[in-house]
């Protein structure tokens, strides 16, 4: 895939240390595992399995040796998943990885799984280094990586590279790349670019193979403080996108971390859950279906398809019978360029938003940089505009070059998506022998936050675009705010123009007004006057004639934008019973194990309750859930008729009547709880937990186990 190059204008230097690592990397590209296997594969051999103490080629040797010390971090910077900072020298006798990514890249996105997978298989030898070294403004900042980390679900360390500190020294020049590191603190060699797992299992498990006979390879465990320990639940988790349906009076809501498409009124009301919430690609009822972090979707009468984009899929719900089914995509991120197919026999790459226009499937592509068209017919999909190459080059629609778009709607003769790398509203021809133009936006490292006229207009890294009468709402995601383009009026004499307005846009200087709408630039959950309101990294916006639904997605709501009042509200979702139903059908929220109670023979009382945060309070009228059990009813026996309670009015401390009757038992309890704070921009969260209670049947003890555990508060 295209590494994105970044040079840091005169700001790059490349001293001894870079200069040798440069080196390196040559040396890891010729004599590298990565080569052997292409060389043996191309000659139809198998590699040989690396063994302990396997003898090595010299040429490995001198590689796995590394040439020069690993720089080590600057200890003044940044930390987020560990308890303190980390430096090279400390991991000595670990295989060390160094992940160089920023958060907006799709290509740092996509190797996120293969990390995953080279840190299951090495969990006690590799060590990977997240070294985020931001493109963006609002990338520098550490609470937003913190969740761009839980966005992304990373579990190892990361640390902000927010002055390309740590990328000056290591010689760094695209996201994403990766410097390998030994045992011993020497630089191996790098990578840029996607497509990793194979060479790096390949050469770290020979390196683990080398160094461990050597004696230098420390095999003992690492734990590291996540930031996922400290989040906390929400009915929501990172809504990507958000789409409005007004004749059906119906909200679609990508619950994306949840794995989920939410269905709701316009009012908040649940109406439907498609999806298990588990990750996965299966078919079937909604209750079984499974997705992995859907995007974007699009309304046809009952038929609602929907971007699964870490699956690399389209997929069709059928609203009427409530089941889902793959429209295209193998399942597998698509490795080549420009390859069309039909059906589950195409391969896709990470689309991210969807349109309907005359019976065919528009689809912002974000990974390839293109749009793409499916025909849900005949399930024939190819790409349709943009080359494949990321850039900002305006022209024929395949000759044009497009940056990860990640938004798209239509105004009924053009598309307009936002193009998120080059921080552009641009737009495509729905004629196949059109163009593409823009419509506010430069280029890769043209982006701020300017409203006016033309040239001047800036936006950041924007993800979502609606058209509601001859306007646009954008997204603007890392401004954390929403934009208005007017395309309608054109500040250019329009007596020379020829007649088609698609023409005019991409053959003529254009200069459309954008100007803020709403939000402050300050992230928060602010409600009330749009100018005043505030929101988190918005990243889908949808329309209905007199509002505007915004996906919130690091604030977990969806907003309202009433354009009569111009007040912004929080869509309060009700009707919670069917989420809950949901999380109780297949447990997956965490676990408590308390210690051992001992509780005297007879009649007695298990007493739950939750310690909540400071400022909060349970939230009455939500679907509260309990359910209980024992492992041996001959040892302590519950008494109550009904052993799972749905309420709406908490009453806690809850009390579980039991019979003590000799010996030990567990009792284990379910709950699903729902708190609020009470502050003017209200906070409402989840709690999913299950408690184990070891009881032991003691004489003289009390009758009374009491168990309180704390709800899970916001992580600082």
């Amino acid at each position: 895939m295209n590494p994105r190059n970044h040079t840091l204008g005169g700001k790059f230097q490349c001293g001894r240390v870079a200069a040798v690592i440069i080196t390196t990397i040559s040396l890891f590209i010729a004599f590298g595992a990565a080569l052997v296997i292409a060389q043996e594969q191309k000659q139809g051999q198998k590699p040989d399995a690396p063994q302990e103490g396997k003898p090595m080629e010299q040429s490995k040797n001198k590689l796995f040796e590394g040439e020069v010390n690993a720089p080590d971090i600057p200890a003044s910077l940044e930390w987020l998943n560990t308890e303190k900072p980390l430096n090279i020298r400390e991991l000595r006798g670990k295989i060390v990885l160094l992940d160089f990514w920023t958060y907006c890249c799709i290509n740092c996105m996509h190797i996120i799984p293969d990390l995953k997978k080279l840190e299951a298989k090495y969990a006690n030898q590799l060590v990977v280094i997240g070294v985020h070294s931001a493109k963006f403004t609002t990338e520098k900042g550490t609470d937003n990586i913190r969740q761009a980390i839980l966005r992304y679900e990373i579990e190892h360390p990361v640390v902000n590279d927010r002055d390309f500190e740590v990328w000056q020294q290591y010689g760094a020049r695209s996201w994403p790349t990766l410097v390998l590191i030994n045992p011993k603190g020497k630089v191996v060699g790098a990578h840029s670019g996607e497509g990793i797992f194979e060479p790096f299992d390949q050469i770290i498990g020979e390196m683990v193979a080398y160094f461990r006979a050597q004696g230098a390879l420390d095999e003992k465990p690492i734990n590291f403080k996540l930031e996922k320990f400290s989040a906390p639940p929400s009915l929501l988790s990172f809504p990507g996108k958000v789409l409005a349906d007004e004749k059906s009076k119906r909200l679609f809501i990508a619950d994306s971390n949840h794995n989920r498409i939410i269905i709701t009124s316009l009012d908040g009301m649940v109406m439907d859950v498609i999806g298990d919430g588990a990750i996965g690609t299966k078919d079937g009822a909604f209750a079984e279906a499974e997705f992995n972090h859907p995007q974007g979707m699009a309304l046809d009468g009952e038929t609602l398809y929907i971007c699964d984009t870490e699956n690399h899929l389209i997929r069709i719900a059928d609203l009427k019978a409530r089941t889902v089914e793959t429209l295209a995509g193998t399942g597998q991120q698509a490795r080549r360029f420009n390859e069309a197919g039909v059906g589950t026999s195409v391969a896709l790459n990470s689309p991210w938003d969807a349109v309907m226009h005359n019976g065919m499937l528009y689809i912002a592509m974000a990974g390839p940089h293109q749009l793409w068209v499916v025909n849900p017919k005949t399930r024939e999909a190819k790409p349709y505009a943009g080359s494949g190459r990321e850039d900002h080059t305006d022209g024929p629609l395949r000759q044009s070059a497009l940056a990860q778009p990640s938004g798209i709607t239509t105004d009924g003769k053009s598309l307009f998506f936002a193009d998120s790398e080059v921080s552009s509203i641009r737009t495509a021809s729905l004629s196949p022998n059109g163009s593409v133009g823009t419509i506010v936006g430069k280029g890769l490292f043209d982006y701020g936050d300017i409203d006016g006229v033309g040239d001047v207009v800036r936006l950041q890294h924007p993800l979502g675009v609606v058209y509601l009468r001859g306007k646009l709402y954008v997204a603007d995601t890392y401004n954390h705010k929403v934009k208005i383009i007017d395309v309608e009026k054109r500040d250019l004499d329009t007596s020379f123009l020829p007649n088609d307005i698609q023409t005019a846009r991409t053959q003529t200087p254009q200069k459309f007004e954008s100007r803020t709408f709403a939000g402050t630039r300050e992230r928060g959950t602010r409600d009330g006057d749009r100018k005043q309101a505030q929101f988190n990294e918005p990243g889908g916006i949808s329309a209905i004639t007199k509002a505007l639904f915004v996906a919130d997605t690091n604030n977990h709501i969806i907003r309202r934008i009433d354009l009569d009042s111009g007040k912004v509200s929080t869509v309060e979702l009700k009707g919670l019973e069917t989420l809950t139903k949901q999380m109780v059908r297949k447990f997956r929220g965490r676990v408590v194990d308390v210690s051992k109670q001992a509780i005297a023979p007879g009649q007695g009382t298990i007493s739950l309750s939750f310690a909540l945060p400071t400022g909060y309070k349970y939230n009455e009228g939500a679907p509260f859930y309990i359910a209980y059990r024992v492992s041996d009813d001959k040892a302590v026996m519950i008494t109550d008729k009904e052993t799972a309670r749905n309420f709406t009015e908490p009453k806690f401390p809850f009390e579980i009547p039991i019979e003590a009757k000799q010996g030990e038992s567990m009792a284990t309890i379910e709950a699903v709880i729902y708190f609020c704070n009470d502050e003017k921009d209200k906070v409402c969260l989840v709690d999913s937990v299950r408690v184990n209670v070891p009881l032991e049947v003691k004489e003289g003890a009390p009758r009374l186990a009491k168990v309180e555990v704390a709800a899970k508060a916001r992580g600082k």
